[in-house]
Order: C-alpha cells, then structure tokens, then sequence
C-alpha cells in the first residue's frame, strides 16, 4: 500500500507511523507545508483515557509521549473572588511542539518519509498522488483545510463560527490544576483557561464573546497592548507572571479569532488519478473540530488515526473499509461535538450563570456539557460532591448535621409561596383519554395519581383538565366545569393528602384547534370520525392539513367566555383542595396559539409584536391569579421553541417568561414544540434542559425542566447546577409508579419516605442493589465511569 499523508500534525504523523507499524511495506509519505518545528499554539490536553488508548496503538511512541507528560487531577474555578476546586479528572498536558517531535522521530524510525515546506497545492493533489502512485491520500491538513475546501461538492462541509473571541497565549507560571478564571469588567465578562504543559510552561487562553471583546476595544489594540491588559485583568492568577504569543515558537503573533466548529457529511472523495479512483480521506480537524473547552481536537485526531489504520488493515475492500471507517467515527465526533456545543455556549453566556453563587457556578461549569453526570462527579472526587451537596442542602433550607451525609440535589426541599415539597421531582402533567364521557376523572385517576404520589414525588400534576366541553383534546380528557367535577378531584386530592407527602397540582388548559381529536394510542391528533365540535384558534388555521379541522378566529366574545371559563375552573379546583395551579400555554392548544407568529395572524390588538401576541394568554392568567390565593403557588407552561422557520424560539421564550413573572407566574414550566405540524425538533437525552436554563438565568424566574430525563443521576445535575428549581419527569412514571423512591434506593439515599406497607418491598429492593453493587464493583471496569475527559 502506498499512503500519502497531507498535513503533519498529530494527526497525520500519528495515522503514518500506525499504517507503517503494521505494514512495514507500505511507502507512507508525510508532506507538511510548515517546518518541522513549527506549531500553532503551546500545549495539547490528553486525557487518562486518550494515553491508554495510545499505549494500546503504538507503545514505544506512548511511551515517550507519557515521559514527557505533565498530569494533574484537578480542575481549580476562581469566581466571585473565591476558588473551588475538584478532584479526580486526570489530565495530561505535553507541549505541542515536543510532542509533534516525538512522533516525527517514531515516523522516522519506522521508515516514514517526512517532508517539510511542501505546500501540496491542491489543484496539484492529483499530480503528486499519480508521482507517488497513492492508494489512499489522507487529508489531515487541519481546521482551513484547503482539500475540504477543493472536494466540498462531496464532503458537503458546514462551519459555524462560534460567537466567541479568543487568544492562545502562554506563561511561565505553573499550574498545578487545569483552571478557569472570570474577571468582569465594564464592558463584560471575560474567562481564562490555563494549564501546564511541562515543568516551566502553561498555555493560557483568553476568550470573551465578540460583543465585549468590541466594547472592551481589544480589536482597536496593537498585540503588545492586548497582551498587557490579559496581564493586568488576569494578574490575580498570574501573580505577576509574563504572558507571551506565540512568536517565538512560529512565524506570526498572537492573534484574536473565533472558533469555527466544522463538520462534514462525507470524510471520502474519490479522486481520479491516473485512470483510477484514489480515495481521499479527511482526518482530524480537516473532518470535524471541536472547541478547545472541551480540549478534544487533538484527542479525535488521534483517535481517527487509530481507526482509520485498524479499518484500512481489516478488510479488503477499501471503499467499505472507508465507509466503516466513517461511519464508526462519526458517531464519537457526533456526541463530543455536541457536547462541546454545550461547553461554548456556556462560555459564551458566562454572564447567564453570573448571577450564581460561586459554588454553583463552579458546578455549572464542571457540568456544562451534560456528559460529566452528578455521579461521575463523585466518582471522580466523591469529597468535593459531599461538599457541594452540604452546601446545597443548607441553602435548601435543611439543617444537615456534620456527621450526616447531605441529600442529593433532587431530595432537598423547595418552598414556593407557602407551599413547601419534600423533593424536586415532579410527575409530569399525562393525559390519559380515561375520563368519563362528561368529563369526569375516575377510579383510574384516583390509581394512576396516588400511586406517583405515594411513589416519593414531591409534586404530582393532573394531566391538562380543561375549562369546557369544547376545550376538551378528546372526549375523553379530563374536565373542571361542575360540582360533579369537582366532587371528583377532591376525592383524588384528599388521597393524596391522606396517604402521601406529595402536594398535588392542576394543570388548566384548553385544546383550541387541536380540540375534538381520537385518543392518542388510536391516531395522534386524527380528528374524530363523528361526534366532533366546532373548533376554534387565535386566527384561522389547520394543525393538519388537509385534514384536521379548520378552527375559526376567536372573538373578543370568545375570548370574555373563555376568560370566565378558565376563572371558574380555578375556584373549583380551589375547592378541591388543590395545593398548586398551572396555566398549560404551550403545545399549540388555544393560548399557545396566540403567542406563536405561525398560529396567531391577527392584526388586530392581539396580533403582530410579542406583546400584542400575549395579551390574551395575559389576561387569562391575570385573571385565574386574582382568584387563586395568594399564599398558593401558580405556574405556566410554556413552548420554548416552534421548531420551525418563522416560529418563536428561545429568544422569545424568556421575553414570555419574563411577562408571566411580571403577572405574578411563580414557575414556568418549560416544554417545547407541537405548536405546528411541520416542526423539526432536535431530539435528545434532557434535550429540553437547555431552554429550561436559559428561561431561569435571564429572565430570572424559578423554572421546571421536562423532556427525556430519565435517572435521578440527570435530575441531581440539573438541580444542582441551577439548570432548573424543579424536575418534571413523565415517561419513566409511567413504567414505575414508584420512580422517585427506586431512584432513592438505587443511589443509596436512606431519607426518602416510604408507604409503610411497602418497607417490606424497600429492604428487598435495598438487599438487591447492595448485591447488584457489588458485582458491579468487582466486574472489569467497575470502579465507575472512566476519567479524564474535559467534557
């Protein structure tokens, strides 16, 4: 086989010395249009887990590279004039330049022809593939990658260049954690993050979004001046050390840029050379980047390279080996690159999470990309999360004595008004279509709510119960218009009460044009084939079309009878014995149709601006709010994000959260999508969390996340991190009742409150975690997740 490498970096040094390794006849060439010892920036972060992957590959070259590593184990956040640190991440730093030389001289030694200050012109790729006679050209030229750019009918590339400004700068200060720093300033906040790299260097990047870098005047600034004020602003970790660009180690200075994160739809092109097809192969960053905060690039390059060599070596079929290749990649690039999304845009809105109590913050931060759980957390530094959560039981409220383990995240309490829950699980508002034909709940009601309640959940919520027959989704929904109704739910209310520490929650909402519909398991959203009701919506419209029912246009008649309606609805669950009051305006039911621009084309008073599209939902709430005591929590639930061209998304999501709270919303509850049909969600696990964060820092209201939360290990996150006050977890209850108290037991939790006729059950279940532990921990790999990833 003959290879031809272009670009010599980590990457495609490190593919040429595998290919060559095990297959000694291969003529492998390295062409890199820099020096040898050039290199564009000061040290590379490996983790435990990338080393062990590279001893696994190459062991002399591992070898070296480890001798010349500079480990820690900590992560060291300096917030608010104060410094949290945690334990047990095991990171490696090595300079760049060191170790481009190791594996220069591992090429070397295997036979590998290296050949520097040879700019491969690509309109010449196929000139020097036909002199070479390559099989295979692998493309690892970097993040401008100019044969991406040549082939990009067929890789198909999109860069995003992200929002933030950045500078890799370097110091003779040693750090002995990785660590990040924030300083604010008047035009905003800027982060450092250092590490070292060997015994007398660290690198040191200083980043800040593109608007306060503007207003700061950086851009104006000559380099000498940039570094000076990164000096100044970041003495307090410096303690008076120099910060220096990167001149002397390359031709250029220090300069500002945003990080483009690329990614490609294909990695394979095949290039006609000589009357054959020539695959060239994109490696590393010319494939796929991910942001330095998660300090992964030169980890994915690597680790292509091995599969790239392991796939080119077991089949012989190169274009399937290709596709595999690919295909196995592209599903590790997949979930670091999103979870590197995660990570910069934190850092992108550090002054979202500003607001945080340094403790906090520094959680938030260690979390940031929801690959890094509570639990891995403690696996890594189990001190540092006793810590954490003494700290966050206290600020709860709960009086933890020192000799007594603090309680997860998610077992603390919450008080809102008057109204104080044990936890902060919350079950889910699920419609059941079981209601009698009038609207009634029944026994399954009185079953499917007590048993969650007596489950552990500290807050139990109806499914969405509607202000009138025709604000009904189904027949079969739900309904508080009456005495019968009410009579109903006081009965639900006073088991829950009686048996439970649970507090229980209407959720009031009305169907508008998604109204007169089938059950769900008998054809989601599909009109009825007889029995319906008019319909009607913020403007005429049609959920499906050409086939669900056209709704009419609400009038200022409709919107006064619907008004009383909800106000009706609100007396009567207080009646009940109700403890909490949700608004449902999401989903596209009518008052979500109102605040979404692709349901709501009115142009009267209640049409056109945001403020113009809540007016009605507003006074809805206004009114139910004025009729619910104020000692009584409400909240409202809301769609996030449309999910479609033209629709609402999460910019307008806090400008409604910030009407509600002005209105007096204690929570919103934020859920996303099902306004219109033609939405195009990014599905995911907590794929909603996300919009739930950002409701809660910027428009400073307490908030509930939804969406695919499945363990009490993504819950503790959230609550821990301030990603959300509250957990609304749907699905898994309805799989187990008793969610919240096996989740209690499976992480050793011994304060959750049990039904006294199931204890028995709960020793059982205490007795087979306790085993289930212990093969767990004498299996391979049972310690617990494996360390040293950024993310």
């Amino acid at each position: 086989m003959r290879v031809l490498v272009v670009g010599g970096g980590p990457g495609g040094l490190y593919t040429a010395l595998l290919v060559k390794r095990r297959n000694p006849g291969a003529q492998v060439t390295v062409h890199e249009r820099n020096r040898a010892d050039d290199t564009f920036g000061w040290g590379v972060v490996l983790s435990d887990l990338t080393v062990a992957n590279l001893h696994a590959a190459d062991p002399e070259s591992a070898a070296r590279i480890r001798a010349a590593l500079h480990h820690w184990d900590d992560i060291e956040v300096h917030f608010g004039g104060r410094v949290e640190r945690s334990g047990g991440h095991g990171f490696s730093g090595i300079s760049r330049r060191t170790m481009l030389a190791i594996l220069q001289e591992r090429c070397r030694e295997l036979g590998v022809h290296l050949s520097f200050q040879q700019d491969v012109a690509t309109d010449a790729l196929e000139q020097l593939a036909s002199s070479e006679r390559a099989d295979i050209v692998v493309a690892a030229d970097g993040i401008n990658s100019s044969v991406r750019q040549r082939f990009a009918d067929t890789y198909r590339p999109d860069t995003d260049v992200r929002w933030c400004r950045y500078v890799w700068l370097g110091t003779p200060r040693r750090f002995d954690a990785f660590t990040f720093a924030f300083t604010q300033t008047p035009s905003g906040w800027f982060q450092a993050h250092a590490y070292q790299f060997d015994a007398d260097t660290s690198t040191f990047i200083v980043e800040a979004p593109s608007d306060v870098w503007e207003r700061e005047g950086i851009g104006a600034m000559s380099e000498d001046e940039s570094i000076a004020w990164s000096e100044r602003h970041f003495d307090f970790i410096l303690g008076g050390a120099p910060l220096r660009s990167n001149a002397t180690h390359r031709r250029g200075s220090a300069q500002w840029t945003r990080f483009p994160r690329v990614t490609c739809a294909e990695w394979v092109h095949w290039m006609a050379v000589d009357g054959r097809s020539v695959p060239v192969v994109l490696l590393g960053d010319a494939a796929h980047t991910a942001h330095f905060s998660i300090g992964s690039g030169t980890k994915l390059a690597l680790e292509d390279a091995i599969a790239l060599d392991a796939h080119i070596a077991g089949r012989r079929d190169l274009a399937d080996a290709l596709r595999q290749y690919q295909a196995d990649r592209a599903v590790e690039v997949i979930k670091l690159q999103n979870a590197a999304r995660n990570s910069t845009e934190w850092f992108e809105h550090v002054d979202r999470y500003a607001r945080l109590e340094p403790e906090q913050f520094a959680y938030s931060l260690l979390t940031r990309s929801q690959r890094i759980s509570h639990e891995n957390l403690r696996v890594r530094d189990a001190a540092y999360v006793q810590s954490f959560e003494r700290w966050f039981a206290r600020r709860s409220g709960m009086d933890v004595a020192p000799e007594t383990p603090p309680p997860p995240a998610i077992f603390t309490p919450y008080r809102v008004r008057e109204v104080t829950l044990a936890n902060r699980i919350v079950v889910s508002p699920m419609a059941q279509y079981t209601a009698d034909p009038d609207g009634t709940p029944n026994d399954w009601h009185l079953v499917h709510l007590g048993a969650r309640a007596t489950g552990g959940a500290g807050l139990v919520m109806t499914e969405m119960t509607c202000v009138s027959p025709e604000g009904r989704i189904t027949p079969w929904c739900t309904g508080l218009w009456n005495d019968r109704h009410r009579d109903a739910w006081t009965r639900i209310v006073r088991f829950v009460h009686e048996y439970s520490e649970a507090r229980i929650g209407l959720q009031l909402g009305h169907s508008g044009g998604k109204g007169a519909t089938k059950k769900m398991w008998e054809g989601v959203d599909q009109p009825l084939p007889s029995g319906e009701w008019p319909v009607m919506s913020a403007s005429e419209t049609q959920y499906i079309p050409g086939v669900s029912q056209v709704a009419r246009a609400m009038t200022e008649v409709d919107m006064d009878r619907v008004t009383a309606e909800f106000v009706r609805a609100t007396q009567l669950g207080l009646d009940a014995g109700f403890d909490w009051l949700e608004l449902h305006t999401a989903h596209g039911y009518l008052l979500s149709s109102f605040l979404s621009p692709l349901t709501n084309l009115r142009t009267d008073q209640y049409g056109g601006a945001l403020a113009n599209r809540a007016r009605f939902p507003l006074r809805v709430f206004t009114a139910m709010r004025d009729a619910w005591p104020a000692h009584l929590p409400m909240s409202v639930r809301i769609s996030a994000h449309d999910w479609a061209e033209g629709g609402n998304t999460d910019d307008d999501a806090v400008a409604i959260a910030r009407l509600f709270r002005e209105a007096g919303a204690d929570m919103i509850a934020v859920s996303a999508g099902q306004v219109v049909r033609n939405e195009k969600p990014v599905f995911g696990r907590m794929w909603q969390t996300p919009f739930a964060d950002r409701v809660r820092q910027e428009a400073c209201v307490p908030t509930i996340a939804v969406g695919a939360i499945t363990d009490a290990d993504q819950a503790n996150g959230i609550i821990a991190s301030g990603r959300a006050d509250l957990v609304a977890v749907g699905r898994p209850h309805l799989v187990n009742p008793a969610w919240t108290l096996t989740e209690a037991a499976k992480w050793g939790y011994s304060g959750a409150t049990w039904p006294d006729q199931y204890l028995a059950g709960k020793h059982q279940l205490d007795r087979l975690i306790a085993r289930e532990r212990a093969a767990g921990a004498a299996a391979p790999g049972g310690a617990g997740p494996p360390r040293g990833e950024l993310t």
